[in-house]
């Protein structure tokens, strides 16, 4: 494939982005908003429609860890996710999604324990790992599943 389309994290606008300037791991800019679309960090999806436009436009792998607030696992493993995301921008998008502030997401997917991470390729389920895992383990995984 010679480009990708991908969400970006800020304004939800679209954006066709050369592969080689991925793989080559040269950040490009939002057309419409002129933002990074990758910053290091895991996207926010606050609710059902960001977590739908994002899975289902972005050409690039999508992994999505769901969490809450209150859970201690999740919180151990979000610094853990978040450089593994770091480490794998721009070629697999990280994301995090609360389960607590989109039940709906939670209970379509089946979701029964927290952390979970489901990847996501061209809006459907290709893989998932339920439990905290550290960021060794989590790049094996996406790196496995892509």
């Amino acid at each position: 494939m010679d480009s990708y389309v991908i969400v970006c994290p800020h304004c939800s606008g679209l954006n066709r982005a050369p592969a080689d300037r991925l793989t080559a791991r040269q950040i490009p800019d939002c057309g419409r908003c002129h933002a990074p679309l990758f910053t290091g960090k895991p996207v926010d999806l606050p609710d059902a429609a960001a977590f739908d436009r994002m899975i289902s436009r972005t050409e690039i792998p999508v992994v999505v860890d769901f969490w809450a607030a209150w859970c201690a696992p999740c919180r151990q493993m979000a610094p853990h996710f978040a450089a593994a995301g770091a480490e794998l921008e721009p070629l697999v998008r990280f994301a995090k999604l609360d389960t607590e502030a989109a039940p709906d997401v939670s209970a379509r997917f089946g979701i029964r324990g927290i952390p979970c991470m489901i990847m996501f390729r061209g809006g459907r389920e290709v893989a998932r790992q339920a439990g905290a895992l550290d960021k060794r383990a989590i790049v094996a995984f996406v790196t496995g599943a892509s």
